[in-house]
């Protein structure tokens, strides 16, 4: 039993994607045999663990808990390599956060989760999204796949930073080696690399820019290319279907202000010390919403970013 922290990585037995990059993880240096956690087997190197499940893992909440309990060691981050679904069939690699802020609270998602709560987002998406538009450019092998953030979606719930990095979208590119290799090393040289990509950290980024997206498609289309700048910071991601607006008597009512909310508040704990602002698709939502979000976030004192005001913040120099 130790009291150290931890990075977990969680592989689903039943996925080749998270399969795969699990195992090309496992050849990228030495891992020792690690803890039987409830009867599954897990693997050690460094601050970092790698536990073998046998099956989906979306309704599994509180795996950070249940280790903790089983081991001892807290986890301040999961990764979840993951496969990925759409019905365009589109080989796709994607990263995400999790959660389902907008679902009635309590309630169980049908793709895992607790209605009304999202994990904290791993802050390490933004700069592995990065990570992935650089080294996918060089690997003429992987030419054919799509990149794209996705938006906040499905579970499981924990109270660590999370994120999926994921094979899309069919059987047919699911168990690409290729993929999963270039997956695995942005996984690989991210949790043990610090110079390469380093987590959050409040004493040394205080203050600076951490950017909550609302609105648009499943695919995040201006958080792609918002977060791809350097120096940003992406917490979650909320898709209009994630901002469910009801027209009640003139007042806007629906979920709509609690998925914000949640979102906010779990940015906030993966960020400490961050710089907070919104992003929002004015595009992806009718007047009368634009105007109910703008008057939530004045009521919370929370900025609303512009492209312009975006790139005078970031300091970035249009050609």
């Amino acid at each position: 039993m130790g009291a150290e922290d931890i990075a977990l990585i969680v592989i689903n037995c039943s996925d080749v994607a998270s399969l795969n990059q699990g195992e090309a993880l496992r050849k990228m240096r030495d891992w020792a045999d690690g803890p039987i956690v409830e009867g599954h087997r897990s693997f050690a190197s460094n601050d970092v663990r790698m536990w073998y499940l046998p099956e989906g893992v979306l309704s599994q909440n509180y795996l950070d808990r249940r280790w903790f309990k089983a081991t001892g060691e807290s986890v301040r981050e999961a990764i979840f390599p993951s496969r990925h679904s759409a019905a365009s069939g589109q080989a796709s690699l994607t990263l995400h956060p999790i959660g389902i802020p907008h679902l009635p609270v309590g309630e169980l998602g049908p793709y895992g989760g607790i209605g009304g709560q999202a994990p904290p987002p791993n802050s390490r998406l933004a700069g592995w999204w990065r990570m992935l538009q650089n080294r996918w450019t060089a690997d003429s092998e992987l030419s054919s796949f799509d990149l794209s953030l996705e938006v906040t979606h499905h579970g499981p719930y924990l109270d660590a930073p999370s994120l999926f990095i994921e094979v899309g979208s069919t059987e047919a590119t699911w168990g690409h080696v290729g993929a999963a290799q270039l997956l695995a090393t942005i996984i690989h040289d991210g949790l043990f690399d610090q110079s390469v990509n380093a987590a959050w950290n409040e004493s040394e980024h205080r203050g600076t820019l951490v950017l909550v997206t609302l609105g648009g498609g499943h695919y995040a289309p201006r958080a792609n290319v918002l977060a791809g700048y350097d120096g940003v910071w992406l917490g979650h991601m909320l898709a209009t279907y994630a901002l469910p607006f009801v027209e009640q008597d003139g007042i806007p009512g629906g979920t709509w202000a609690q998925s914000i909310e949640e979102a906010i508040r779990s940015t906030k704990q993966a960020f400490p010390g961050g710089s907070i602002a919104v992003y929002m698709d004015k595009k992806a939502f009718k007047g009368w919403q634009r105007q109910a979000i703008r008057d939530y976030l004045s009521a919370n004192n929370l900025p609303l970013m512009t492209s312009k005001t975006f790139i005078a913040a970031m300091g970035i120099i249009e050609n």
